[in-house]
Parts: structure tokens; sequence; C-alpha cells
């Protein structure tokens, strides 16, 4: 059984988060663990239609975010990897200073210590100079920054189009072929 962590912080864009749990929780053979911020449950009632309830119901196992003696705070229980999306400033930043002052930075932080994939969709923009390091010194410890960055070589007709190739470049990453990534093959 294969184990992701998704968190999911709060920036704007939660979206990423849920559907990332949507799509995982239609795959066998992988285990979800989910962590979500305070102001990551708030912007889930603000930005989306979902209730947080229905989106801890697609996590196979939900993580309170003050619970530091959870399952994923520990390098001992093998995880492989795990994404924050989105993924705020100050989560950034507590990650990059290895702060753990909650579950979502200490799972983080758990997983780069076991040299396990780490991947950040930072959803904030124009950057200052301070975001930019700290984007910096992430990709500098082994972090994978992909910010949800819409593609349009893949023509895409709705949001969801938008969300869904985001969310599967991310999920490519982890060897996870959804089968919703409209694939380049050419001119």
């Amino acid at each position: 059984m294969r184990r992701l962590i998704v968190g999911i912080s709060g920036a704007s864009g939660a979206i990423y988060g849920i559907r990332l749990i949507e799509l995982l929780h239609a795959q066998e053979g992988i285990e979800t663990h989910l962590v979500m911020s305070e102001t990551g449950k708030m912007n889930v009632g603000i930005e989306t239609e979902y209730a947080v309830k229905e989106v801890e119901a697609l996590a196979d196992v939900v993580h309170r975010s003050n619970d530091l003696a959870a399952s994923i705070s520990s390098g001992s229980f093998h995880t492989d990897g795990m994404i924050v999306a989105p993924c705020s400033m100050k989560t950034l930043s507590g990650i990059v200073n290895s702060s753990s002052s909650n579950l979502l930075i200490r799972a983080a932080d758990v997983v780069l210590k076991e040299q396990r994939r780490l991947v950040l969709m930072p959803r904030e923009t124009p950057l200052h100079i301070g975001h930019c390091k700290l984007l910096y010194e992430a990709a500098q410890m082994g972090v994978v920054i992909a910010p949800p960055i819409p593609a349009f070589y893949n023509s895409p007709d709705t949001v969801d189009d938008i969300i869904n190739h985001s969310v599967g470049r991310v999920l490519d990453l982890y060897d996870v072929n959804v089968d919703i990534v409209r694939r380049w093959s050419g001119k």
C-alpha cells in the first residue's frame, strides 16, 4: 500500500488540494493522509462549495493540524511523500525554517529529512524577493516547486480543465496517472 500526505494550507486555491484528494480517493492501493491548517479549512468554505467534512470524508486518514503526535509526524511511519496544495507563504516559510509549529509543517519536515518527495504548490502573486528567496531555499533543500500556473497547449475549456492539468502533473511526479492530463504530442 502506498501512502501520500496531502496538506491544504491557508493560501487561496483550496480546490487544488481538494481535487488531489478526490483523484487519489478513486485510486486503488493509495492511502491518503490529509492535514489542513485552520486557514486552509476556512478557505475551503470561502472558495468552494465543499464543506470541510466532505473534504475530510475523501481522505483515508484525517489529522488535526495541532496533533504533533500523529503518525505522519514521525519518519518511522513510511509514506511516499507529501503534496501541499495550496501552499501559503507562511507554510513555505515554516518548511524552509523547519519550524514544525503545526502538523502540516512537521509532516513536510519529516518528508524532507527522510529524503522523500515533497511538492509544494505555492499560490501567491506577485512574488516579492522574500517569497522568491524562500522558494529558492526550498528548492535547494530538495523540494519540488510546482506553482499551479495554467498551461495553454492543452486548450483548456474550463477552470476544471486548468485545475485538473495542474494536479495531474503533480501526481505524475509520484507516478500516479489519473488520466486527466492532455499530453503534448507535438505540433
